[in-house]
């Protein structure tokens, strides 16, 4: 294959700790110099969640204002994609950021179980964020935690419902949710190629299927995700020292099956976004 292969790197997300891992980037400051490092080793895309001081998860406006101006000029050209996932808010305030225009946003368009609560994502919120960044040309990556999300995603985009191209994200691992599963993975891959031909994918593993889902994806011709949101540790032994050691071992993989990693040249041209505006 010479398809490249889209890196998005998950910087903070709003679950670990530093206790969990001194790396995970906290402050806004430390957020910009993470990305960057990922940056220079392949990431084209940077999903981006905003902490407290006491590093409660937040969706401040004004904290992903200063988290974007950062990133746009200290890693000119990557693709910032905003969280609008429901641990960091509830209800509207989970999409306050979007009139900021990121070039994406995550969206996850259905409930379903997380390990010790329920994510919840009602169809009125959906319509709501869905309509939110359409009014602001933001594309949506659908953040597929089951079958179920892959399915209403094609329909709300066959429905003119989500700006841009169709980006479906599998997110595997999560524990009552989808499992980190070859032959789940597979499905999940024909379905959108059956059902949404046009559509781009790609992949995420949470804790150790990370690096077992990131290879899945890439060889199978989809693009993937790495970083602290998702895993800390190298392996049972070692914590990761940054996202963007996450990142390089996702690039050697894609070296492996002979993939070059995207530009974000490339990225933005795959996925279909706004030039970038230096």
């Amino acid at each position: 294959m010479s398809d490249p292969c889209i890196l998005c790197v998950a910087i903070t997300g709003s679950v670990p700790t530093k206790a969990a891992n001194p790396a995970v980037p906290i402050s806004v400051s430390e957020q910009i110099e993470s990305t960057q490092e990922a940056f220079e080793a392949g990431a084209s895309i940077c999903h981006a969640h905003v902490r407290n001081a006491d590093e409660t998860p937040s969706s401040d406006p004004e904290k992903f204002a200063r988290l974007k101006e950062g990133v746009e000029k200290h890693c000119p050209g990557m693709i910032i994609q905003f969280s609008t996932g429901g641990r960091s808010g509830a209800g509207q305030e989970r999409g306050g950021m979007l009139p900021l225009r990121p070039d994406m946003a995550s969206l996850s368009v259905g409930s379903n179980n997380f390990p010790t609560r329920v994510y919840e994502n009602p169809p009125d919120l959906v319509d709501w964020l869905s309509s939110e960044m359409r009014t602001h040309e933001v594309t949506p990556e659908i953040e597929a935690f089951d079958l179920s999300h892959v399915l209403h995603a094609i329909r709300m985009h066959e429905a003119g419902k989500l700006h841009g191209r169709l980006y479906v994200q599998f997110v595997m691992g999560v524990k009552n949710a989808m499992p980190a599963d070859k032959q789940v993975f597979d499905f999940y891959v024909e379905t959108v190629k059956s059902r949404a031909p046009d559509a781009a994918w790609c992949a995420a593993g949470i804790g150790p299927a990370q690096i077992e889902v990131n290879e899945w994806a890439i060889a199978a011709g989809g693009h993937t995700r790495a970083g602290l949101e998702d895993n800390v540790r190298l392996d049972r032994e070692r914590l990761a020292p940054s996202n963007a050691a996450l990142i390089k071992r996702a690039a050697d993989l894609c070296e492996k099956y002979e993939r070059p990693v995207a530009t974000w040249q490339q990225a933005r041209e795959i996925l279909r976004l706004r030039p970038f505006a230096a």
